[in-house]
């Protein structure tokens, strides 16, 4: 008994951990389509009728916002998640809005870390990035 606590308080778990948060990010998206839906194949009626309309860029959104919610609700961070959402356009308000605080709030929590992953080298965010820093006038 005494070889299993011990085990059990020294094994490396690191990539037990890493496993675990995994399969968490995974299922969260899982949890998302159920939300949100898929889409639909690609040459089916449907999916022709998308063509030109921006209902697949709204689903991505919708996608990433549910998968965002999800993760927090998880305890999942979710810095690499605000980070896709800053890249495919979201807005430090609806970030805000899908973590239930204010446009200020998000950005005190997670800009710092997102500025420093889309622009390292501190020459300029990527366009597709909202210029709506809420700390400037």
């Amino acid at each position: 008994m005494e070889d299993l606590i011990e085990r059990a308080l020294t094994a490396k778990i690191e990539t037990a951990a890493i496993t675990t948060v995994n399969a968490a990010i995974t299922e969260a998206g899982t949890q998302a389509e159920k939300i949100v839906g898929t889409d639909p194949l690609p040459g089916s009626p449907e999916w022709e009728a998308e063509q030109d309309t921006d209902i697949p860029a709204q689903r991505q959104m919708a996608w990433q916002l549910a998968c965002f919610r999800i993760q927090l609700a998880a305890g999942i961070d979710s810095t690499a998640s605000v980070m896709s959402l800053r890249r495919f356009g979201a807005t430090w308000s609806t970030i805000g809005r899908a973590a239930g605080m204010t446009r200020q709030s998000a950005h005190e929590r997670w800009g710092r870390r997102v500025s420093d992953m889309l622009d390292p080298y501190g020459v300029g965010m990527p366009p597709m990035v909202p210029n709506d820093d809420p700390t400037q006038p």
